[in-house]
């Protein structure tokens, strides 16, 4: 299931959720935690865990970006800037293991978008199989259908923008 995507009033929110059959505590760890987080985004590094903190982005030539943590409550909240945009991940208990919700504010659609959306759909998909223990996802080929079918979705908001049906 694709993403919600929805104009806000600053730009764009994409609401992914996502539900595990684990404790807030476990799905925290994959999120926060440099041995877990690597085994699904190996670009990124938590540098320091707390609001005002910093998490590093790996560019991939010899440079590193530095993220800001915006928003930290253990456990719950982790919220940090992404380039203009913002990524917030929110942790909510439920009876059997916990609800999983990323959002990702953005200011303006790009060419780029697709792509980051649908890395980000990839990576709840991976960490939910490395946490269940299911077959390893083909990453390649996950993000490709799913970019695909990003590139569809933003076309038809930027249509809808441009005031064409």
């Amino acid at each position: 299931m694709l993403a919600t995507i929805k104009q806000a009033a600053d730009g764009y929110e994409v609401r992914f959720e996502r539900d595990f059959k684990h404790s807030p505590e476990s799905v925290w760890a994959w999120l926060t935690e440099n041995d877990k987080l690597v085994q699904w985004f190996s670009e990124l590094r938590v540098q320091d865990l707390r609001e005002g903190g910093v998490i590093t982005f790996d560019m991939q030539d010899g440079t590193f970006e530095e993220l800001a943590i915006l928003e930290f409550k253990e456990q719950e909240v982790l919220a940090f800037a992404w380039d203009k945009d913002q990524v917030r991940f929110e942790l909510i208990p439920e009876f059997d293991g916990c609800r999983l919700v990323l959002v990702e504010k953005l200011i303006t659609i790009t060419a780029h978008t697709p792509r980051d959306i649908a890395g980000w759909d990839v990576c709840l998909d991976v960490i939910q199989s490395l946490m269940d223990g299911s077959a390893a996802i083909n990453r390649k080929a996950s993000w490709q259908t799913k970019y695909e079918q990003y590139v569809q979705a933003f076309a038809e908001i930027t249509k809808k923008q441009h005031g064409n049906p």
